[in-house]
């Protein structure tokens, strides 16, 4: 249940280095560029410092020059030599300028960003892995449809996500409906609060998100205003980094400050306001019952808890998990997969006794070390430092072990995924950006060619969501917990006066019954000693929508000892929010890159899925059109079938090196190309090596491979390497 906005971040470390890396592959490019800007920056303020005292020299030469020539006492080897000295001086300024511009990525780094983008989007769309939904009518923004590979990419993801945390942590999975009764989801606030904040060119109507437009203003001058003075720069990464801290107020003083104008029609703009991000519907045929499309999955879980934890055996702590659709009606939507209007959410709900937030399986992540991005960093300006979980945990980093412990988690899940753990941290929100209610709150961030993106929250929500839910529908949504014996507890009483409240209110009387007796005990206490120290006190009763007088005899409260055999309360939230579409652009992108063919005059694009991601784990290539190779190509495909293994055959009649660029370039891992009757061979997809193996013990060695019982290293102990005139002819 993520209401907040990712926030690119302008440092890039290094993508994946696993697999050998050709001269002109993107990734590499990119890598490389990223390496050198991540160092850059460290010294960005020096260089700059550097540029603008390159370009003082510059002016005062020049002036210098001037007034030689303006003088006219100066010999002509003397103007000679100045303006020498000038172009020189110049030389050395547009060298530090170079040097300026690769630390802030507006050089070579920025290119290689979008190069890699581009030739990562060209190839999903090419390979039919995504697509613009509605293409032949001109599409619609932020609306994509997944082709066949990248549906089976997406159901390869689910089903880990199910295996890693529905099935280890036995959850109680749930599915929900997608439209949504408008009460619910006032109890929740996203009725009133679930905005993004908007602004509209005052002449054309166009609308634009108001901290996107602020934060590439900031960016543009960062990158590309290389005289900037070093007091604007930290101001522009100050607002950068304190971007979704900013108010409507905020946020529009920034935009009249910095002149910022529509984009389009370079039209003025309006102050910032709220726009909800819902679409509104309607249940039935007469309109009446007004419903939305869920911007969510977990209100579904959260209604259902009293029925859950009955099923669970009134147990907690226990965890409710839900995969679905949810629906954001985005203001700009933009970035491919990143942002769109229709996506897939997979959501935990782990309830917990808000006096005990151990885990007892915390021991089991501990030890992991990872970028942590705690907020004391943040707000200090320094960067992501790798921690241990453990540590984090027992300092008071992270709030508590059961959150510590879905942090950990997550980031298993991700690594195992394929995403690199150089580009993956985890980034605490910002007091103002965390909701209110909230105890602590991170987010798993992945770099990509965006920058670092919001894939997964991680939040401590206490208890706040089933209160709402039990004071909207008037149905307790609680936990017991039973005691061995009678307790003898102390506990504030409120016992309203009926009658006197009836005479004083009238038909209003059960309302403000309702408020007091759901006061919370500090209120109760304040309360009462207003009523001892002067005998009435104001009262507001929202239900109402007004305040009351309330006077001594209309209630009665005190501190009353009581037996109680049970404890009841409501219990706290551990909320783990997974961006499916999100995480499976940044696992293509992590995943991608070229190596060169044969004849060296093209670029290859591989996809290095890892097997269990992978949208076909295996391809079947007779070597030479055979009826007997054929024949035992159908062989291997049934024994795979039966195994459970996606494969497809490939009897197209071109080499076998074209063969295998085709599958290397949607990920497939492993092929088997049959070259005998009796045995054949298999391909690893990024070493390209090749092993001989009995056709019998194909499905067998390929299910090992796949389901990571066993490595290639593994099977290439066990079996004897393939080297021959077959061999790789891409």
């Amino acid at each position: 249940m993520v209401f907040m906005r990712f926030r690119p971040q302008l440092i890039f470390s290094s993508l994946p280095r696993s697999i050998p890396k050709p001269r002109t592959s993107p990734a590499t490019t990119l890598a490389a560029a990223a390496a050198a800007t991540s160092m850059a920056a460290t010294s960005e303020d020096a260089l700059r410092r550097a540029l603008a005292e390159h370009q003082a020299a510059v002016d005062a030469q020049a002036e210098a020059v001037r007034a030689l020539k303006a003088g006219g006492g100066a010999s002509k080897a003397d103007v000679d030599a100045a303006v020498e000295a000038l172009k020189a001086l110049k030389v050395e300024a547009g060298a530090a300028a170079r040097r300026l511009q690769q630390a802030v990525g507006a050089g070579a780094g920025g290119a290689a960003r979008e190069e890699l983008r581009q030739a990562v989007v060209n190839t999903l769309e090419r390979k039919l892995f995504y697509i613009p939904s509605f293409k032949i009518y001109r599409g619609v923004a932020g609306l994509y449809d997944y082709g066949p590979p990248g549906c089976r990419v997406k159901a390869n993801v689910l089903s880990f996500w199910r295996q890693h945390f529905v099935l280890e942590e036995n959850m109680l999975e749930v599915d929900c409906p997608c439209v949504t009764p408008e009460i619910v989801l006032k109890a929740s606030g996203h009725v009133e609060k679930f905005t993004d904040l908007m602004v509209k060119d005052e002449k054309t109507g166009t609308c634009y998100r108001a901290d996107h437009l602020l934060k590439d203003f900031c960016k543009e001058k960062l990158e590309k205003d290389l005289t900037l003075p070093q007091e604007k720069a930290d101001e522009f990464k100050r607002v950068l980094a304190i971007l979704d801290d900013l108010s409507a107020e905020e946020l529009g003083a920034k935009i009249k400050e910095y002149g910022i104008i529509a984009p389009d029609t370079k039209n003025p703009l309006s102050d910032p306001y709220p726009f909800n991000l819902m679409f509104q519907t309607s249940i039935g045929p007469t309109g009446l019952s007004v419903g939305y499309m869920r911007p969510e999955t977990a209100q579904g879980i959260f209604v259902n808890f009293k029925d859950l934890y009955y099923y669970n055996g009134q147990k907690l702590p226990f965890a409710a998990a839900q995969i679905g659709q949810a629906f954001r009606n985005e203001i700009s939507p933009r970035q491919g997969l990143l942002r769109v209007r229709e996506f897939t959410l997979a959501e935990i709900e782990h309830f917990v006794d808000p006096e005990d937030k151990s885990h007892p399986k915390f021991v089991d992540v501990a030890d992991l070390e990872f970028l942590m991005f705690p907020r004391e960093l943040q707000l200090s300006g320094e960067s992501a430092k790798l921690m241990k979980l453990g540590d984090a945990v027992s300092k008071g980093t992270v709030n508590n072990e059961t959150l510590g412990y879905f942090i950990g988690r997550v980031y298993l899940f991700l690594t195992r995924l394929g995403i690199d753990k150089g580009q993956l941290r985890f980034r605490q929100h910002l007091p103002n950006e965390m909701a209110h209610y909230a105890a602590d709150c991170w987010d798993a961030e992945i770099e990509c060619s965006y920058g670092w993106i919001e894939c997964v929250g991680i939040a401590d929500r206490s208890a706040y969501d089933l209160r709402a839910h039990s004071e909207k529908s008037g149905v307790p949504l609680v936990a017991h917990e039973k005691f061995s014996k009678p307790r003898e507890v102390e506990k504030l009483v409120i016992v309203p006066s009926k009658k006197d409240l009836g005479l004083a209110f009238k038909g209003n009387q059960k309302m403000v019954v309702e408020a007091l007796e759901a006061m919370s005990e500090k209120e109760a206490l304040e309360m009462k000693s207003a009523l001892e120290t002067k005998g009435e006190t104001s009262f507001k009763v929202c239900t109402l929508g007004k305040d009351v007088v309330i006077t001594k005899k209309m209630v009665s409260i005190g501190m009353e000892k009581k037996l109680e055999h049970q404890r009841v309360f409501t219990p706290s939230v551990i909320e783990p929010s997974f961006g499916i579409g999100r995480i499976i652009y940044c696992l293509f992108e992590h995943s991608f890159y070229t190596r060169p063919s044969k004849s060296e005059e093209e670029q290859l694009n591989v996809f290095r899925f890892p097997p269990l991601v992978a949208p076909i784990k295996c391809t079947v290539f007779p070597l030479v059109k055979n009826q007997e190779f054929d024949a035992a190509a159908k062989v291997i495909a049934k024994a795979l079938t039966t195994a459970g293994i996606s494969h497809i055959i490939d009897t197209t009649a071109i080499s076998i090196g074209r063969r295998y660029a085709r599958t290397d370039e949607i990920g497939v891992p492993f092929a088997v190309t049959v070259d005998s009757t009796t045995n054949v061979t298999i391909r690893e997809r990024d070493s390209k090596e090749q092993i001989r193996v009995d056709i019998t013990e194909v499905a067998s060695v390929v299910k090992q491979l796949t389901e990571g019982q066993s490595t290639w290293a593994d099977v290439s102990a066990k079996y004897p390497a393939h080297v021959g005139p077959q061999g790789d002819q891409e």
